[in-house]
């Protein structure tokens, strides 16, 4: 049961490495090339696909990593990686939610580019987490 908890918490951060760097480097950029007639309805779709992709993923990540923290408390790296977790959570849902959210009531440049430079702090911290829970 504890190979299982270690290996989907590990599955489910590389998943979420790779869709990170696609958002950060494929996805977000072009927004700016959504036609602002149509952005708003575009913003909204994205949020909600986006959201059935990624809550999922994040909820397991969150669990599993809880889990091997109890279970290990000893692991120094399983310890640092929920603290990036946890700077991701924040983010995501005190930064790039609230942008995501002003963006869906119409295209704003200023808050285009707000959201591509702080999805950085994801992208670095999912990253991070990655080459972090590679090390034995």
């Amino acid at each position: 049961m504890i190979a299982f908890i270690e290996n989907a918490h590990f599955a489910v951060t590389l998943a979420m490495f790779g869709l990170i760097w696609m958002v950060q480097i494929v996805h977000y950029p072009m927004f700016s090339l959504v036609g602002v007639n149509e952005f708003p309805k575009y913003a909204s779709c994205h949020q909600r696909n986006i959201s059935l992709v990624v809550m999922p993923l994040m909820t397991v990540e969150a669990v599993t990593g809880a889990f091997l923290v109890v279970l290990y408390p000893e692991r120094i790296t399983f310890c640092i990686a929920m603290l990036a977790l946890v700077l991701i959570w924040g983010s995501t849902f005190l930064i790039q939610v609230p942008l995501h959210r002003k963006l869906a009531k119409g295209f704003d440049a200023r808050n285009h580019e707000l959201l591509v430079r702080t999805n950085w702090i994801r992208t670095i911290l999912w990253s991070f987490r990655s080459f972090l829970l590679l090390l034995p």
